[in-house]
């Protein structure tokens, strides 16, 4: 056990709006995100997809300080296990790393590249990475984490996603084997880890030192079943509602926020439920409750925020 706690920042992101693109009319305006992850009371989020927030460095901070709200990090989308990949990785993060760190963010989330097609469900690759393809997503995440830090000063940490090749444990605990702490860690989500039978517990008190940032989900495990019987994609899981609001699915995240606090190190723990499409009436009330909840889970160490009452917004 750590001699000190984790300081633990408790925020949320568009993707609790229901937000898993730019700009999509069946989701809630980037105003409306704004105003209501305030008055549900956090005060840390994340961009979210690129160009879905104003992309103008003056602007958005001007509409984050109405609101009272800081930036955690910037997402980018990668598919380093394919040749000829890199370019196109690095074409996000000069405009997702810049806007970040203008922003006073700290982290670069990076998600990799899905195996199926999510509107028809076929495979578009193999769902397994033969050791070559391990190799290449290795050594590319690590070259990506010390490029960026080197040239944005935002720390990379690479998150394991449903639909693909590094989703289950056995993948997350390959990945850390094969890459660089230095250069890159985890973003333990732990609804993603949930969806695969995996054990959030476990991972942090096994590997609670590549652990860099946390989402904080939770899966129902009934709907997980039925995924996997039927082998339906993420989106179809989602819209059946596999992301649930907490408490009320798994896992328990008041013993996985007293593991993460004596780990020792500060982290930001941002708030993600699955809810594309949705009505867009439904995210406030359920952010409210959350935040609530997860105020009761762990101790002095755990930094959630005040509801507030946004101001002379713009957008």
């Amino acid at each position: 056990m750590s001699a000190r706690q984790s300081r633990i920042r408790i925020g949320s992101a568009p993707d609790s709006w229901g937000v898993w693109f730019a700009d999509d009319p069946s989701q809630a305006p980037a105003s409306r995100f704004l105003d209501e992850v305030a008055t549900a009371g956090y005060e840390w989020i994340e961009i979210g997809p690129y160009g879905y927030l104003p992309t103008d460095a003056g602007e958005l901070s001007d509409e984050l300080e109405k609101r009272g709200l800081k930036v955690s990090a910037g997402t980018v989308f990668s598919a380093l296990h394919r040749p000829g990949s890199w370019d196109d990785v690095w074409r996000q993060v000069t405009y997702v790393a810049d806007l970040t760190r203008a922003m006073g963010g700290q982290h670069i989330v990076v998600i990799p590249d899905l195996y199926r097609d999510h509107k028809t469900g076929a495979d578009i690759e193999s769902r397994h990475l033969g050791d070559e393809q391990w190799d290449r997503l290795a050594t590319g995440t690590d070259e990506l984490g010390r490029r960026i830090m080197d040239e944005y000063g935002l720390k990379v940490q690479f998150h394991s996603h449903a639909d693909s090749h590094v989703g289950y444990q056995e993948d997350i605990e390959r990945f850390l084997a094969a890459t660089n702490p230095d250069h890159v860690n985890l973003c333990l989500d732990t609804g993603h880890v949930a969806y695969y039978g995996g054990d959030n517990l476990d991972l942090v008190r096994r590997f609670g030192e590549r652990i860099g940032y946390l989402h904080l989900k939770q899966v129902d495990p009934g709907i997980v079943a039925r995924v996997e019987a039927e082998d339906l994609t993420f989106p179809q899981a989602v819209r059946l509602g596999v992301m649930v609001e907490p408490p009320h699915g798994v896992p328990d995240l008041a013993p996985l926020l007293a593991a993460v606090e004596d780990l020792g190190t500060d982290i930001f723990a941002i708030v993600e439920q699955d809810m594309y499409p949705c009505p867009p009436d439904k995210p406030l009330p359920i952010a409210r409750r959350t935040h609530t909840y997860l105020s009761t889970c762990g101790g002095a160490a755990v930094e959630i925020g005040t509801p507030k009452i946004p101001t002379n917004t713009s957008l």
